[in-house]
């Protein structure tokens, strides 16, 4: 990494806002390591910030809203003179029409860069710092991997680690494979080495990062590797307690990784497997390459393997020609997984996809009563799936103070204790009355009432 030298002048504080997924969030991470490293010191509030970072998604109307809306309540800040270096990155500056409409509108922005050139962020700081110019850096393409990048993490038990970049499905309603690029994997020894160097640093949980996991190959010095053999590898890190993975793509699901769930203690019993419709027809309309029966013969098949194992699911509610029955198909492959949580999402034309230009668009008011049916069906389905966890003892891994202290099933905080809250293995949100000094330790609970979103447990006598 190069090393920046600032005015000493300078603020040297910093407040990123993120937006979008997790790979957004482990984006922020690397900008934060990398400033870290040369002398900031992170801000909790933006008004006082001497560099000010938004994150950006393009995957959801709502988050272009939310960015901008952000966006121009910084505006004041530069009106009053206040000398600080206002920044932008994320999925979305990597559209022209979105950096167009930022030079027009939000001129007063200092940089704009995109997903694949962030390692050059305290190069451009320091010219904009030093220099007093406004720079456009975004990369077309990904180019070769940046290892060794620094990274301030939210948890100091949790870590986020990217395996790939990209990719190359191109469902028609998704902008993703145009501003993260197509799929390049990272080499098996560098995701290994990264692994090793976290759990030294105190890790005990790592989620692996990518578009499609599913679609990991990394070309190591055995050969290649494909994701399950990624898995069985990273098993066996001494220390390590946790295995997670996002986002898995139906059609890329082998059963080989299936097998690993049987085989490699540390995977943990939950699988985000995003369906988007239960209609065929509309599976098709979106290039997903799997139909319904497809993707309920590939849940029966990791049930029999891991009978206890949770599924969540993305689902997208009034893509372009959805009649009444393509939604009643989504309701009725609900009903038969019994999904334990589902992001459910209106669909939202995403400029420059094939689905933008679909005319068969639906109304928004039978999108949003569609969408209420949906998460009522959902909601009822998890309330119940997470009554079945009352009585039962689950190890918990502390996350920090809930942010319940009453209500749900807890009822004033015991003294000398907090309210604490942690995962399941099976991801389930779990709170309970604690020690401040269990953040980031294991612990085992008795779960003791349930609701919709969350359990409540007892700490184990």
């Amino acid at each position: 990494m190069h090393i920046v030298y600032m005015n000493s002048e300078f603020n040297k504080s910093f407040h990123i806002t993120t937006f979008g997924c997790q790979m957004n969030e482990h984006d922020s991470e690397t900008i934060a390591g990398m400033l870290t490293e040369i002398g900031f010191k992170e801000s909790p509030e933006r008004k006082d910030a001497g560099v000010v970072i938004i994150n950006t998604c393009s995957v959801r109307d709502n988050a272009d809203k939310r960015f901008f809306g952000t966006l121009g309540q910084l505006k004041r800040r530069k009106e009053n003179g206040e000398n600080f270096v206002m920044c932008v990155c994320g999925c979305m500056m990597q559209q022209q029409h979105v950096i167009d409409t930022i030079k027009q509108k939000y001129p007063w922005v200092d940089i704009i860069f995109g997903t694949h050139n962030i390692h050059q962020f305290p190069e451009l700081l320091q010219k904009v710092i030093s220099e007093k110019q406004k720079l456009i850096e975004v990369w077309e393409d990904g180019g070769e991997i940046v290892e060794g990048l620094p990274a301030k993490r939210l948890f100091k038990h949790k870590g986020f680690v990217n395996i790939m970049f990209g990719c190359n499905n191109f469902c028609t309603y998704c902008i993703v494979p145009y501003t993260r690029g197509r799929e390049r994997s990272r080499r098996p020894e560098e995701i290994l080495k990264e692994v090793q160097e976290l759990v030294a640093d105190g890790v005990k949980e790592i989620t692996l990062l990518g578009q499609n996991v599913n679609s990991y190959c990394g070309q190591g010095n055995t050969g290649k590797t494909d994701f399950p053999d990624l898995i069985y590898m990273l098993n066996e890190v001494e220390g390590l307690e946790r295995i997670r993975f996002m986002t898995s793509h139906p059609k890329d699901l082998s059963d080989k990784l299936i097998e690993a769930y049987e085989k490699c203690d540390k995977l943990c019993r939950s699988i985000h497997l995003p369906v988007q419709s239960g209609s065929t027809e509309i599976l098709r309309k979106m290039n997903r390459k799997y139909t319904k029966e497809d993707y309920l013969i590939l849940v029966e098949k990791i049930r029999k393997a891991v009978p206890d194992i949770s599924i969540s699911t993305d689902i997208i509610v009034g893509f372009p020609g959805e009649t009444e029955e393509d939604f009643e198909e989504t309701l009725d492959l609900c009903r038969k997984v019994r999904f334990d949580s589902a992001f459910t999402f209106l669909y939202s034309i995403r400029k420059g996809t094939p689905a933008e230009k679909y005319e068969d668009q639906i109304p928004e008011d039978v999108k949003h009563q569609r969408f209420n049916r949906l998460v009522d069906t959902v909601n009822d389905i998890s309330a119940e799936k997470n009554a079945e966890y009352v009585g039962r003892c689950e190890t918990i891994l502390v996350d920090g103070k809930s942010k319940r202290t009453k209500g749900d099933g807890l009822e004033e905080t015991p003294a000398g204790m907090v309210t604490l809250s942690g995962r399941t293995s099976s991801f389930k949100l779990v709170n309970f009355f604690g020690k401040e000094d269990m953040i980031g330790t294991s612990v085992c609970v008795d779960i003791t009432s349930s609701n919709t979103f969350s359990l409540v447990g007892k700490m184990k006598e």
